[in-house]
């Protein structure tokens, strides 16, 4: 049995002290055997984290002077690194102890040469009781609201993912996002590996190619989990391999910035893989929205930037069946239906 060597990879913008917190529980990791490499790629941040991580023994700082997005900040990371194995942990998260091995492990176990992809167990930061009417707070998959209580306060804690799937819609998103973490373990068996707890193979991102940094941020480890699973490649849920995240820590899912990349980028993945049928419901659901939904402009603005790339996304989807090794319905059979993943 091979013992795979492991380089982490850390993206941060602007978020020094969340980082620093991450990194701390890197530092807490056991990984024996092993030659771990813990890399921070940072996207020109203007907080003084490029300052204070040059001090950090441990850390090879890899310092971009511009933002990227997360898809270039992890190409960085990973055209930089050494390892067989490339972790991804989000900078807004605490690795639990033993992530690093737990996520490793099967790559070096028997049968695992087509093992693409391992995705750990990421529970929210904090509790959560059920949502009163006309309360605000996170909606799970099945419509339900949840709101964080204060410390001290009555509530049960809530998985963010148990790894990425995709609906029959187009919608990726995480699996298990709101259920019970105090429920049974999610199956092994999962679409995609959710980017902010993961580890990929090195040996099949070179045979797939790496993020795709036209889409900046949000999709890209749907779109890469299409590319991996078309070319024969597997991904794994690990319930093992756990952490604590601050959902929306380092960005704002409210934001325009969030919505307009999230509408965008959904759309132009499916246009790259899915399979007609979806392509066509997914644009169907947008058109109307864009017209008789609110945030009518925003919306139609996002399908007026899916058109314009709309030609060499298909260029793409074209050169992406040449090479695959797996039928697109073969792959297409793992998408789920719109309601809960449990």
């Amino acid at each position: 049995m091979t013992t795979s060597s492991v380089s982490v990879v850390v993206v941060t913008w602007n978020g020094l002290d969340l980082t620093l917190r991450c990194l701390d529980s890197l530092d807490r990791q056991r990984a024996p055997g092993r030659a771990v490499e813990v890399l921070v790629v940072d996207n020109g941040s203007t907080d003084g984290t490029v300052e204070a991580l040059r001090e950090r023994p441990g850390v090879r700082l890899v310092p971009l002077g511009r933002n990227t997005g997360f898809a270039g900040g992890v190409n960085a990371g990973v055209a930089a690194s050494s390892g067989d194995v490339v972790v991804l942990l989000n900078n807004d998260a605490v690795a639990e102890p033993g992530l690093v091995e737990q996520l490793v492990a099967p790559f070096d176990a028997s049968g695992a040469e087509r093992l693409g992809a391992t995705t750990g167990r990421v529970a929210l930061r904090g509790r959560f009781r059920p949502g009163r009417a006309g309360e605000a707070g996170l909606v799970d998959h099945a419509g339900r609201t949840w709101v964080r209580v204060p410390d001290g306060e009555v509530g049960s804690e809530r998985l963010n993912s148990t790894g990425n799937e995709v609906t029959r819609a187009a919608n990726g998103r995480d699996r298990d996002w709101l259920a019970d973490a105090a429920g049974p373990p999610a199956s092994v068996d999962v679409f995609g590996f959710n980017g902010g707890c993961a580890a990929l193979s090195r040996a099949a991102l070179s045979d797939v190619g790496p993020f795709d940094e036209s889409l900046f941020m949000y999709y890209e480890d749907t779109e890469l989990s299409w590319r991996l699973r078309r070319r024969g490649w597997t991904v794994a849920h690990v319930d093992g391999a756990r952490t604590v995240h601050d959902h929306a820590g380092s960005s704002d899912a409210t934001s325009a910035f969030f919505r307009d990349h999230n509408e965008r980028n959904r759309l132009l993945v499916a246009l790259l893989h899915a399979p007609a049928p979806v392509v066509a419901r997914a644009f169907a659901r947008a058109g109307v929205r864009a017209v008789l939904g609110p945030e009518r402009g925003r919306r139609a603005r996002a399908l007026v930037a899916v058109a314009r790339r709309a030609p060499a996304a298909l260029r793409r989807r074209r050169a992406v069946d040449r090479t695959a090794r797996v039928p697109r319905p073969v792959v297409a059979a793992l998408l789920v239906a719109e309601g809960p993943s449990r």
